[in-house]
């Protein structure tokens, strides 16, 4: 049946948290009421565009694109677009700077430096139904590769790719899986690791929820290149959705005969389960996540032998991320050569990252390597909102580093970042503006990592936390002058002791927050001040006696009861009783609350 409308409804994660089932529900209801049912129809997608602005709605073919919708706007908006053909202006995208909305979808400046490959169905299919998947050129590259190429040839096509494992350490698949097939043995394993964990990371988990088939697809394709016959897919168990989806699409897949035995008619057979981790950080590790399948601790092991010579259950294993796998099928349609044209000389393709922080266009992003991090920050990220002045972005989670506004140009891709004192990591990217706190910042990632070290190794287990100490002393207003020697020391002996990449990379946020925000530090060491005026024992709250109205606002919402005075006339903030929880400062319409940081 031909629709003349499709509502393209997000039901990523973050849609389905703030009230996409119940829009969903309303259109259903409303659709009836016109009885529109032969002319419209709902269409679950995952992650489609801006997610932080969920609810999001797409009229496709109008391209037309709805967010942050309520319940009680869906009459209005069935009645007036589908029912009189007339957008409605006022639930559409208002891009910061406007002061106009933008009706259609890709006249967004999000969109205009994408170029969509891991995300090739994002938005556009329903991820719950196969033949969407299948009409969207679904399995065509894994029966060109089963009917017409031989392993050694899909290895050769990925080798010329260029395509680097997007996990985050960046070595190239193709060498990897040469590595494994050359091994000796008749029986194999490929790992897909979507156990991303990074504060701020959501690629894996997104990419899955929207389009769990190309992952299948690409598992399918790297299994016949190095010769597995069973593969896992490791996935934490905080992704409900993305592994109900996974769950389906796995079930529809084999009644597809697309996993199992003889596939296409062909020799090859490969059946995957998933087993679902705990969500421990360090199961990013190889050797970690190999253990934890095992049923043995997350710990690491030494290595060489690396997984590709003896991996789960002693036998040769391939690991690859979500994204690495979602691009094969691609790569395979397209060609090596149409692959490796796009990006830089050493980092090929796209990447996909999710950005977030201080930004004003949060979300899913996928764009070719070599981009730089002006471009993503202003062009595709939309600029610092409130006009507040952009400080610092952090590449890589709790493994990566800092990058100032001085290296705004910076060309994203694995080297020029490395170069940087940062990594590419899986993706994640959290933009900081001028009232975040760089000693605040190394301090919150190190919490991370000190939470989620296993403990196996001493280095990382006492290094991070004599770390951690440090900086939270010097939050505090109780740094020594022979604490910045000291951080550095501790940093480069936990990098060079420490087994595996999480105890490697953890000294990353404090030694570039250290490197490009040294004065910070020392702000905070010899002046005892936070010149972020974040650090709470740094800071203080005044009322400026000028510009309060005395209109009792502050008092009403002031939890412990700090603040006092009279109706309109100025009122007082008790420093001994205020938890500088930041609430009157907030609430103030006047600007008469005033944070001050120095000695108190």
């Amino acid at each position: 049946m031909a629709f003349r409308a499709n509502l393209m409804l997000c039901t990523c994660t973050m849609c389905v948290s703030v009230g996409a089932l119940n829009i969903k529900k309303k259109l259903e209801e409303e659709i009836k009421r016109y009885n529109l049912e032969d002319e419209v129809q709902i269409i679950l997608t995952g992650s489609s565009w801006l997610c932080t602005r969920g609810p999001t709605l797409i009229v496709q073919p109008d391209d037309v694109v709805y967010q942050y919708l309520k319940e009680e706007d869906i009459p209005h908006l069935v009645e007036e677009h589908l029912l009189k053909g007339r957008p409605v202006h006022s639930l559409m995208y208002l891009h910061p700077e406007a002061l106009y909305p933008i009706e259609k979808l890709h006249d967004i400046p999000f969109y205009h430096d994408q170029r969509l490959i891991a995300l090739w169905n994002r938005g556009i299919i329903d991820p719950e139904k196969i033949d969407e998947y299948i009409a969207r050129d679904g399995y065509k590259a894994l029966a060109k590769v089963l009917n017409g190429m031989s392993p050694e040839d899909v290895i050769n096509e990925i080798k010329d790719s260029g395509l680097r494992g997007r996990g985050g350490g960046g070595f190239p698949t193709g060498r990897k899986w040469e590595f494994c097939r050359n091994n000796s043995g008749s029986t194999k394993y490929l790992i897909c690791n979507a156990d991303e964990g990074d504060p701020g990371a959501f690629m894996d988990r997104s990419i899955i929820e929207a389009d769990p088939h190309s992952l299948i697809e690409g598992m399918l394709i790297a299994a016949y290149a190095i010769g597995a016959k069973k593969g896992y897919v490791y996935a934490r168990i905080e992704y409900p959705l993305a592994i109900q989806r996974l769950k389906h699409a796995i079930i529809q897949a084999k009644e597809y005969g697309l996993l199992g035995k003889d596939i296409f008619g062909s020799n090859f057979a490969f059946d995957m389960e998933i087993f679902l981790g705990a969500g421990a950080f360090v199961c990013g590790e190889e050797t970690s996540l190999i253990h934890s399948i095992e049923g043995k601790p997350a710990e690491p092991r030494q290595r060489p032998p690396f997984p590709v010579e003896k991996g789960l259950f002693g036998k040769p294993t391939v690991i690859n991320n979500v994204e690495t796998l979602s691009c094969l099928p691609r790569i395979i349609n397209f060609g090596a050569e149409w692959f490796a044209s796009i990006g830089t000389e050493k980092s090929k393709g796209t990447k996909v990252f999710s950005l977030a922080g201080k930004i004003n266009n949060a979300g899913l992003v996928e764009v070719p390597m070599g981009i730089t991090l002006r471009e993503m920050v202003y062009n595709i990220g939309g600029g610092i909102p409130n006009k507040k002045k952009f400080k610092a972005v952090q590449t890589g989670g709790p493994s990566g580093g800092v990058i100032p506004e001085s290296m705004l140009d910076l060309p994203i891709d694995y080297e020029r970042l490395q170069e940087a004192g940062a990594i590419m990591g899986s993706g994640g990217m959290i933009v900081m503006d001028e009232d975040d706190c760089m000693v605040d910042v190394a301090k919150y990632f190190l919490e991370f990592t000190t939470d989620e070290s296993c403990g196996k190794c001493t280095s990382c287990r006492e290094g991070i936390a004599a770390m951690l100490e440090v900086l939270t002393r010097i939050t505090e207003g109780n740094g020594k002058d022979s604490d910045i020697e000291f951080l550095e020391e501790l940093a480069e002996a936990v990098k060079l002791g420490s087994q595996c990449g999480l105890g490697k990379t953890a000294p990353n946020p404090v030694l570039t927050s250290l490197h490009h925000f040294k004065d910070e530090y020392i702000a905070h060491i010899k002046e005892k001040k936070c010149p972020a005026k974040s650090c709470k024992a740094l800071i203080r709250y005044e009322v400026d006696k000028e510009k309060c109205t005395g209109c009792m606002l502050c008092t009403k919402n002031c939890p412990s009861g700090a603040i006092t005075g009279e109706k309109k006339k100025p009122h007082t903030i008790d420093s001994d009783k205020c938890i500088k929880c930041g609430v009157c400062f907030e609430v103030c319409r006047f600007d008469a609350i005033v944070i001050k940081t120095g000695e108190l």
